[in-house]
């Protein structure tokens, strides 16, 4: 009977035991005093080990922006302890109803790696690690490439392309002189107004020149490419750049040199670009001609491909654009300064028919050969021009087809008979001139004497050598082979 008494006063204590826990636990949680005795605790451990600290900067002294404080950021935003925080901030995300959590300045994230403890500290403009000395030395490196494969794969999916402009300089401390927007351009190369030939081989460069780390590093050369695009205004120039953007999947750069204040300032700049960019500076014949900017001739130079452009030019494509090049120094189109050169003509019959597939769903209409013969006769209209037509005019495809024949017929005429910087001849194909080394250029006129003009004009007659640094034109390789 003592040993039935005394089995059910155990059972009851146990009982009672566990319940009594259970509502501790409840009221610890609900009110709070968990985590207070969690903190007091860690302030007591935190007096019996030795800890050190790392500073991460946003900038580094040469005010460039530091990437491993970009990649610690994404990782640190990407983990759950976030959560667990005094306090952070919260933002609507790309996604609908999608909540993304931001750090707040002198917020704290605790961290586990490899069993020892490790905390963040968001101080202003930098990012400061804190960890014990016991473990520093087998914990720091693998936990840093840890910090590396996670923000990288974290940005491989969430990554949104971006768009920087320059802002002028008030403060005179050249720091922050980038302001960014999401890049939501919809350009692709499927949309723009090229033949199918010229759009592939850019493509192709494009991507090979993604794919070409190691052989640019074998080379000794510096992994960078330079376009030059030109051609009149309304050529589709700046969708082409948001079409390279989109297929890169790179920021883009848009660098207004009328706020650069002189050439130092234009380095400055360059150095706050980041990999994986296109640097733009459009219309650059007109600032050089216009005499509208601060920065001098050799500074642009110094910027296409100087030390300091070789020095941070890793994954970097520099995009000029132009209405002509044939009035700008040749010191700036030599091969090294803009390896491709691409022309953007007024349109011809070939990229009519694709706007009008584009604009108007139309792949043909029984007014196309009326369209051809006007093209045929030398009138032409810019693709932005074709395509406004076409846009106001959308819901009634015939209609728009007749307002576009009209306009030719009208603004048009004359347009085409440009001796040099056309891409469309009287048949509304393309005579390609090419000579490997020099520039290339690519025109039209009827007979064979416009073409000795232009390469007299450019030499093409006494380039014959290949060199090491060749640029060329993918307007006139289209017919290569």
């Amino acid at each position: 009977m003592t040993i039935l008494y005394n089995l059910f006063f155990l059972l009851f204590s146990l009982l009672v035991t566990c319940i009594l826990l259970f509502l501790l636990r409840v009221v610890l949680i609900k009110t709070g005093l968990i985590y207070i005795v969690k903190k007091k605790w860690r302030s007591i451990e935190d007096c019996f080990h030795v800890y050190q600290f790392f500073k991460v900067p946003e900038f580094n002294e040469g005010m460039q922006r530091n990437q491993l404080y970009h990649k610690v950021l994404v990782y640190l935003n990407s983990l759950t302890f976030i959560e667990d925080s005094d306090f952070t901030n919260l933002f609507t995300g790309k996604k609908p109803n999608e909540i993304v959590l931001h750090l707040d300045p002198n917020q704290i994230i605790e961290d586990d790696f490899l069993g020892a403890n490790i905390s963040w500290i968001n101080e202003d403009k930098t990012l400061v690690l804190k960890i014990r000395k016991a473990d520093k030395r087998r914990v720091l490196r693998p936990y840093l490439q840890h910090i590396h494969s996670v923000s990288d794969e974290f940005d491989d999916k969430k990554r949104g392309l971006k768009l920087y402009v320059n802002v002028v300089d008030h403060q005179g401390d050249r720091k922050e002189r980038w302001r960014s927007v999401p890049f939501t351009h919809p350009s692709s190369f499927e949309t723009i107004a090229m033949e199918s030939d010229l759009k592939n081989k850019v493509k192709s460069d494009l991507y090979s020149f993604a794919k070409a780390k190691q052989y640019y590093h074998r080379l000794g050369r510096v992994w960078k490419r330079s376009y030059l695009l030109y051609g009149p205004s309304g050529t589709g120039k700046s969708s082409f750049i948001a079409a390279m953007a989109n297929f890169l999947s790179y920021d883009v750069y848009d660098l207004d040199l009328s706020k650069v204040s002189d050439d130092s300032d234009l380095k400055f700049l360059l150095l706050q670009t980041t990999s994986k960019s296109l640097v733009v500076i459009e219309d650059l014949d007109r600032y050089l001609s216009e005499k509208s900017t601060a920065v001098s001739l050799p500074g642009i130079l110094s910027f296409m491909d100087g030390i300091l452009s070789s020095s941070c030019g890793e994954e970097r494509i520099m995009v000029f654009t132009m209405n002509r090049k044939d009035h700008v120094d040749p010191a700036i189109l030599r091969p090294g300064r803009i390896d491709v050169h691409i022309h953007f003509p007024l349109c011809n019959f070939t990229a009519f028919k694709t706007l009008a597939n584009s604009y108007l769903g139309l792949k043909d209409h029984k007014l196309f050969p009326q369209v051809e013969e006007i093209f045929q006769k030398g009138a032409s209209l810019s693709p932005a021009e074709i395509g406004e037509l076409m846009i106001a005019n959308r819901n009634s495809p015939s209609r728009a087809l007749k307002t576009v024949i009209n306009a030719l017929q009208t603004d048009g005429d004359g347009r085409g008979a440009l001796n040099v910087g056309r891409g469309s001849c009287e048949n509304g194909s393309r005579k390609p001139v090419e000579e490997i080394g020099e520039p290339s250029g690519v025109f039209c006129k009827e007979g064979a004497n416009a073409v000795k003009e232009l390469k007299k004009l450019y030499g093409f007659l006494r380039v014959k050598s290949c060199r090491k640094s060749q640029s060329f034109d993918l307007n006139s390789r289209q017919n290569e082979g």
